[in-house]
């Protein structure tokens, strides 16, 4: 029982400072999650960071450094406020003494090539030797250590015992120059590869700018600059033009336009006011907003997007699990393979042993890993971080992979499809009944309900019921998807759909609706019909257009609303959907979900919905896509993908963005496995050398690397295609 408890341990994110490569850390990732009481752990390359067990920090350390001697785990603080916190001046140090080693090598190369052109022969023979090996030992020093100190650990076949045998096998067969340029090229290679890895993780860092840096706190007659950790709920601060909003809040004085670009990729202002709710990471472009604040920094918007963001690698895809596997086995394959070529040739058939030695090794210099290990989760970690500059946040790159592969999407109505603003446009009491009597009843028991229905009979009342009507309300209770039964006034009075009527044997008189996007709510007291309220919503603008270019997509698309048929028919017509499914509970929605899964014939199903009041169907779906998470602490919880913006047309943006990503990713395999299999075999025939292996290992993982961080220069193509045009409704289908 003892061995369980590290399992469901706190993690804490800890930095891991010091110099790895991409293959380094899948072996870290794979000896922390082999080893008891770790459990499943996940290194984000591209952060350096991982979440561990705090008593396990100890066991880790001695782990990581089996790996690769010289790196630390060190706690984050709480107040990080920057992605890579490494030490700058140290960094910058060792760059220029790496720099100056690769540029001494280089002169030192030139100056052998020279002595080998003019003096191979001669009495300076033995200067060549000493001008190479120098060369050699200058740049190649580190790698040399590297693969002795692995070999003793018992960790082979990575990139540094590979090009150490190749190096020194040359050497050993006086290919000298050969030798030399392997080990000068894959340092200057990999030192381009962290470069570029850098200004991939600059990217996110430069995502991660807009947390608030101060808040200017307003204490008694005085305004006082803070850390934005050290304000508490209930004080106010002041908000100055140019200024980034620090916390989450409520405006108390003052109007403003706010720029909302950094949380939701538009760029068109919004206007606030006294009594509007904003949310840090919003930058105040005109007038002075005094703040009453809502939510402690920790639990702020920007906050959670910030870790939402920067941990989304820690997710892996199918296809990054796959490669990292792959790599594992597919280098110790090549050393037997190039072990082989060296002896069986010479042995069997009667070879040249230097001819066949050199084959050899410059197939272990071809064989290196790191173009696959490295571009794959460098182009998730780029899909991810434009997806966020566009206001889709993506918890993970098997989420990302999965939107590839979604061909049914199902909506949820209200809030999704159409406004969810409710509007009261008509009042039928029954015969005995008042309008205005009627409608102080429906807002009187409707006192507590979120719901948006709720909220638009209370607006329409135009009374606060939930202060000065209260004392009536004596008991209170939602039915699920149904509506409110109460005992107000001593009487009891139902309000919902026609069902939690009729269940109570309420009959109800047969309505006809004309009004396309008219709810019904039902009203009896005591036992008697009372009458009805008409309440109307509105279809979203941009909701046609999603769909047309969901349509266009050749997507299968649904709708399931707990409204009545003749609501949920109008909007499917309007918006051209394959069906709908009408009069739904919660868990009738979860239902039909799983029917629309079990009966795709191919690819995912996902739900969009407004993360509020559906998350059991977003835990259903393949991916479950949370709309309008502005602001919205359920909708980040519950969903795989939110969408900032209360637009269903990012949905396609979401899809462009992870098709294009896994493009490029699908590109750098190719590119990289098949420009690894020509030199190969070419160099099992004798047709290529270790000058040519070089481009095969180090140039194509600098391809790879480029054209993985084409993703962060992603733009929708929606902006370059026409107008989309409403398809025709395959199948409309009422439950």
């Amino acid at each position: 029982m003892s061995e369980l408890i590290p399992e469901v341990e706190e993690r804490v994110k800890y930095r891991i400072v010091g110099e790895f490569c991409a293959n380094c850390s899948a072996k870290m990732e794979r000896m922390l999650s082999s080893t008891a009481g770790m459990g499943e752990t996940t290194i984000n390359y591209a952060t350096k960071t991982v979440f561990l067990p705090p008593t396990r920090v100890a066991q880790a350390q001695e782990i990581i450094e089996k790996i690769e001697a010289g790196v630390k785990l060190v706690p984050i603080p709480l107040k990080q406020k920057v992605a890579n916190p490494d030490n700058t001046a140290a960094v910058n140090k060792e760059n220029q003494w790496r720099i100056g080693r690769i540029i001494i090598a280089c002169v030192l190369f030139a100056g052998g090539l020279v002595f080998e052109s003019r003096w191979k022969n001669g009495p300076w023979e033995v200067v060549e030797y000493w001008v190479f090996l120098s060369a050699y030992f200058i740049v190649g020093y580190k790698v040399l250590v590297k693969a002795v100190r692995n070999i003793f650990r018992g960790q082979l076949f990575d990139e540094n015992f590979l090009m150490s045998l190749a190096t020194v096998g040359a050497i050993a067969i006086h290919a000298l120059p050969e030798a030399v340029a392997v080990m000068l090229f894959y340092s200057v290679g990999e030192y381009l590869e962290e470069r570029a890895v850098n200004r991939s993780r600059n990217s996110i860092q430069a995502l991660l700018n807009f947390r608030p840096e101060y808040a200017n706190l307003i204490h008694q007659l005085d305004v006082i600059k803070v850390d934005p950790e050290e304000v508490q709920v209930g004080q106010q601060i002041l908000v100055r033009p140019g200024e980034k909003i620090p916390l989450d809040g409520e405006i108390v004085n003052g109007s403003s336009f706010v720029d909302t670009s950094a949380l939701t990729g538009e760029s068109v202002p919004r206007k606030v006011q006294v009594g509007n709710t904003i949310l840090a990471g919003m930058i105040n472009t005109t007038g002075v907003l005094t703040v009453r604040v809502t939510k402690i920094f920790a639990e702020s918007s920007v906050q959670k997007i910030l870790d939402l963001v920067e941990n989304a690698s820690t997710h892996k895809a199918t296809t990054e699990k796959f490669i990292t596997t792959f790599a594992r086995y597919y280098t110790p394959a090549v050393v037997v393979v190039s072990a082989g070529i060296a002896l069986v040739p010479p042995l069997l058939m009667g070879g040249n042993f230097q001819d066949w030695l050199y084959r050899a090794l410059t197939i272990l210099v071809i064989s290196c890993p790191c173009a696959l290990v490295i571009s794959v989760p460098l182009g998730y970690f780029g899909g991810i971080g434009g997806a966020s500059r566009h206001g889709i946040l993506i918890k993970g790159a098997n989420y990302l992979e999965a939107l590839t592969d979604i061909r049914t999407v199902v909506f949820d109505k209200t809030g999704t499809l159409t406004e969810g603003v409710f509007q009261v446009v008509e009042i039928s009491p029954a015969k005995g009944y008042e309008e205005r009597e009627l409608l102080e009843i429906a807002a009187r028991a409707e006192a507590h309900s979120p719901h948006p229905i709720a909220k638009s009979i209370r607006e329409m009342y135009g009374k606060d019921v939930k202060v000065s009507d209260s004392t009536d309300l004596l008991s209170y209770e939602e039915v699920s998807g149904q509506g409110i039964r109460a005992f107000l006034n001593g009487k009891t009075v139902l309000v919902g759909k026609a069902g939690l009527l009729e269940q109570a044997g309420i009959s109800l008189p047969r309505l006809t609706l004309d009004k396309g996007l008219g709810t019904v709510v039902y009203i009896s007291i005591d036992g008697d019909y009372a009458g009805h309220l008409t309440i109307s919503d509105r279809v979203k603008p941009d909701s046609r257009d999603a769909i047309a270019r969901l349509n266009q997509m050749g997507m299968r698309t649904a709708m399931l609303t707990g409204d009545n048929q003749a609501v949920a028919r109008a909007v499917a017509e309007e918006l051209a959907l394959t069906e709908y499914h009408s009069d739904l509970m919660p868990e009738d929605k979860v239902s039909w979900l799983e029917t629309l899964s079990q009966t795709k014939q191919q690819g995912k199903v996902a739900f969009v919905g407004d993360g509020l009041n559906d998350a059991p169907v977003l835990t259903r779906a393949d991916v479950g896509i949370a709309m309008g998470g502005l602001g919205s602490d359920a909708a980040i919880e519950a969903a795989d993908v939110v969408i900032m913006e209360d637009q269903p047309s990012k949905l396609v943006e979401a899809i462009h963005i992870a098709r294009y990503t896994k493009k490029i990713i699908w590109q750098n395999i190719g590119v990289a496995l098949g420009v690894k299999l020509v030199f190969i075999l070419l160099a099992v025939f004798g047709l290529t050398n270790m000058w040519m292996a070089i481009f095969a290992d180090e140039g194509v993982a600098l391809l790879a690397i480029m054209n993985a961080m084409r993703v962060r220069w992603y733009r929708s193509p929606e902006r370059y295609m026409p107008e989309a045009t409403l398809s025709p409704i395959v199948n409309v289908a009422a439950s």
